[in-house]
């Protein structure tokens, strides 16, 4: 089996049979294009089935060579064994020559978050007398309201709006769906954009149930929220670096400062395991850690 027939195969595996998402498929195949890159520099003869462990070392100590970041070497890493778990359940290699390669250690890095002030700052900073600017406000209040992932929201459909009990149905990651309450104010700004905004747009055959849409009637892009988002920042001089992420960690952050149990803000997050929502607990003895430093006499 040649590096382009185990690539697809693990592709279908992944898309099929583990059932995830297209953005995580083409993140796992992205892991495998830089080792065959590696190989057709270095090792233009070796296969999948004839990689051993020092070639995969060499491949680790290439990555540092391309200045990878410790982080993303380890989601690499991450992916490579995962490949090599698949080529091992299809027969296609005898041994697994990741066993014994150690991923660089990372910290856990605390995400950036925002105020509510700042998140309000921003929402105010976007002119809703424009049709685009109803629905830059409605995108941003649902991404604060419901802690959305920006795949999430991109994909979001009118037929799993369901205002009069105030929750979103979200199919997440690996079509996992969940229900997630919506504030009132994200409700009446997706109204008043449905009603004034997008009412009014053509819409392109195959997106008449998406529920963001671009001025040409299209889905919007991952790409286009993170520069609506990246752009209000600008214009309020915020100094923080932002992302549509930000509006999720601000979302969780604020669930637990205001004392929410884990299990619930994993559900609604949507998280697989509650390690991935136990970070927010960290930003929480953050808050109160600065609120011990402000308001204590001995601080």
């Amino acid at each position: 089996m040649n590096w382009s027939e185990s690539k697809k195969g693990y592709e279908t595996f992944l898309r099929i049979e583990k059932n995830l998402s297209p953005n995580s498929v083409s993140a796992y195949v992205n892991d495998i294009n830089k080792l065959i890159s590696f190989v057709a520099e270095y090792y233009p003869n070796l296969t999948p089935e004839t990689v051993k462990l020092a070639q995969l070392r060499k491949f680790v100590e290439w990555m540092n060579q391309k200045g990878i970041s410790p982080r993303t070497q380890a989601r690499t890493i991450s992916g490579i064994k995962s490949f090599y778990k698949f080529l091992l359940i299809e027969e296609a290699v005898e041994n697994d020559p990741t066993t014994l390669v150690e991923s660089p250690r990372i910290g856990r890095k605390l995400p950036e978050i925002l105020t509510d002030d700042e998140i309000n700052s921003l929402i105010e900073a976007i002119d809703d007398t424009k049709a685009e600017g109803l629905r830059n406000k409605a995108i941003l209040e649902t991404l604060y309201s419901c802690g959305l992932r920006v795949s999430e929201l991109v994909d979001l459909k009118l037929s799993n709006l369901h205002f009069e009990q105030e929750f979103l149905r979200i199919a997440g990651k690996g079509e996992r769906e969940r229900l997630v309450p919506i504030s009132k104010r994200a409700i009446e700004d997706i109204k008043k954009y449905l009603v004034l905004s997008r009412k009014k747009l053509t819409i392109e055959k195959g997106f008449e149930n998406i529920v963001f849409l671009n001025r040409r009637g299209k889905k919007l892009s991952r790409v286009m929220i993170f520069t609506i988002i990246k752009n209000l920042a600008e214009k309020i001089k915020l100094e923080k670096n932002i992302s549509p992420h930000t509006f999720r960690h601000s979302f969780a952050s604020a669930l637990v400062q205001g004392g929410a149990d884990l299990r619930t803000v994993q559900e609604m997050l949507g998280h697989e395991s509650i390690l991935t929502t136990e970070i927010y607990t960290h930003l929480d003895k953050e808050y109160l850690k600065d609120t011990v430093n402000k308001f204590h006499p001995r601080s």
